[in-house]
């Protein structure tokens, strides 16, 4: 039976009802596990997550299409466990790397044979609960293997990568439904190198956690997380035997993974962060010292782009990408503990990076975000909502759709002692304080702070809108005396950030002095591809040349506080749209 249709066969009418009401991304469970490959569909519509709940394996289960959610234990630590299920025969497949960097980088794995090693693969004609057996696919040493994919031909694949340095893509190939497997090694891409405004090297990832989707016409693409500020990919015209040089996308990503998904309509999505991390510092200057490998970029001092998650949506097979919408924020984002927050879980990373997705009946889509328990979400939504043109913010929810979060100078490295690994503690620098008027209403303060203990002064505010190539923001404020810094780009940013200019295409700083005394202003920016013209309660204020392309459209409005700190009162911020 189709998927969809078992699903949708499971759900009473309400509940069809319920889910096809469902249009922005909402939450619908906490994941037992990282999102990785651990998410599946039973022959019967039975949609199910393995992971474990207090040290024991378990999965939670939804017969509703995902609406809600129940936990069950698993006893039989040899069975089947998520896997992808093969088109003809309807054999299940999951692929391991029994050695290694452990758990957290895969799902939860039936128990091997013993002496087992290496990249292996469980199969099982019963699949999820069933009897696995085990096939050795390659000597490969490689890493971060992901859900296998059954293509329209019934040949299946499994994307991974190499575990020595660079690390490039290994894919490997069965036209057996997983009894016999050969595998090809792609070409890693080019290494991070120290250019300005970077300091040191980032960690040196070639191009690793790839993820493919094959095209209407039978070719492939894969994609894959590098240490470059986007992500890189690879075609391929014979069904995966063999594959293009890596060339760059236009999908910003910074060693963060990206998740492809065919949907039944032809469409294809794309889940990815879309951000910028903060440059690289000095390495040799960080304190408490770093180790000899981390200075090297054998290893990551501090992830500073894991907090928002995006996804786009190609109509094209992926030549081109439209909505950039981000589907959830860190809910940890301005945790003044964030490193030890939670502790250690069974992953150490506290992001809302890392995917895996699967279609719903009705053009709906679940997906698995997340990594730590204290970030990671289940979460249902329409695709359609990323071809959206417009969106508001009017602070009446708070800063939920917000991101404001200053760094405090703390511990890098990967774990030492406790709980905090790649992570810097944080606060929130824009504020909401009751609005001037006296009206008790409230608006968004932000100021530049020299408190000594952050890592930047500057305090900030980011907002992410459906990408367009022309539009239009509005933004009621009443700019301080320091000023207020305004920029439109195509990627998330830190807001303290001292950068963002230099990689947007347009920005310009806003003084009290040219705003009416005492009162709000409403500043208009509106764009296309000649330039972007700036207005000040209707009054042409100056006409901004792009400094730099954006190829899919402007998506995000940053507002910073003016880099100069303590040359006079702060801004507040009542609406954007």
């Amino acid at each position: 039976m189709n998927r969809l249709i078992a699903i949708e066969s499971l759900m009473s009418d309400g509940e069809k009802r319920r889910l096809q009401e469902i249009w922005e991304p909402r939450a619908v469970a906490q994941p037992p596990s990282n999102a990785w490959m651990d998410l599946c569909v039973m022959p019967d519509g039975e949609i199910r997550h393995y992971g474990k709940l207090d040290g024991r394996r378990v999965y939670i289960a939804s017969r509703d299409g995902g609406l809600s959610w129940k936990t069950f234990d698993v006893d039989d630590m040899s069975a089947f466990c998520a896997g992808t299920q093969c088109r003809k025969s309807g054999r299940w497949v999951q692929s391991y790397w029994l050695a290694g960097e452990g758990g957290f980088q895969g799902s939860e794995m039936p128990a091997p044979p013993e002496g087992a090693a290496g990249w292996q693969a469980a199969l099982s004609d019963e699949g999820p609960g069933g009897k696995a057996r085990w096939v050795k696919v390659s000597d490969d040493d490689v890493r971060c293997p992901r859900a296998p994919l059954a293509l329209s031909t019934g040949r299946v694949l499994i994307a991974a990568n190499g575990n020595t340095f660079p690390m490039s893509p290994v894919v490997a190939c069965s036209d057996d439904e997983g009894l016999t497997w050969r595998t090809a090694t792609l070409e890693p891409a080019p290494m991070h190198e120290i250019a300005w405004p970077h300091q040191g090297v980032r960690w040196q990832n070639g191009a690793c956690e790839p993820t493919i989707l094959e095209r209407s016409d039978g070719s492939l693409l894969l994609v894959a997380r590098t240490s470059q500020d986007v992500h890189y990919f690879y075609e391929s015209f014979d069904g995966g035997e063999t594959w293009t040089k890596p060339r760059p996308t236009s999908l910003h990503g910074t060693l963060t993974m990206p998740t492809l998904l065919r949907l039944s309509s032809g469409a294809a999505l794309i889940f990815f962060c879309n951000t910028q991390p903060l440059p690289e510092v000095n390495m040799d200057a960080v304190w408490p010292p770093l180790k000899q490998s981390e200075k090297e970029g054998r290893g990551e001092d501090v992830f500073t782009n894991r907090d928002a998650n995006h996804a786009a949506i190609s109509f094209d097979d992926g030549k081109t990408w439209r909505g950039f919408r981000e589907l959830i924020l860190n809910p940890l984002r301005c945790a003044a503990d964030f490193r030890t927050f939670g502790g250690s879980d069974e992953v150490l990373d506290k992001s809302v990076h890392q995917f895996q997705a699967i279609e719903l009946p009705f053009g709906k889509v679940l997906l698995a975000c997340g990594q730590h328990a204290a970030c990671r979400k289940l979460l249902i939504f329409d695709p359609q909502w990323l071809m959206e043109t417009s969106r508001e913010e009017d602070l009446h929810l708070g800063l939920i759709n917000l991101s404001t979060q200053v760094y405090y100078k703390s511990v890098s490295g990967n774990k030492r002692t406790r709980s905090g690994h790649c992570a810097w503690n944080r606060t929130s620098g824009a504020i909401l304080l009751p609005d001037p008027d006296g009206n008790y209403e409230e608006a968004l303060f932000l100021q530049a702070n020299p408190d000594p203990r952050l890592v930047s002064p500057l305090q900030g505010v980011v907002w992410n809108f459906p990408a367009a190539k022309k539009g239009e923001v509005s933004i009621r404020l009443r700019p301080g005396g320091e000023g207020l810094t305004i920029s439109l780009a195509d990627r998330w940013f830190n807001p303290s950030d001292p950068y963002v200019g230099a990689f947007s295409p347009f920005q310009f700083t806003l003084y009290e002095r040219e705003c009416p005394e005492g009162a709000w202003s409403e500043c208009r920016l509106v764009w296309d591809e000649t330039g972007c013209g700036v207005f000040l309660n209707e009054r042409p204020l100056v006409r901004l040349k792009a400094a730099c392309p954006a190829p899919n459209g402007l998506c995000y409005l940053i507002l910073q506080s003016a880099p100069r700190p303590g040359c006079g009162s702060g801004s507040y911020v009542k609406r954007l749209s």
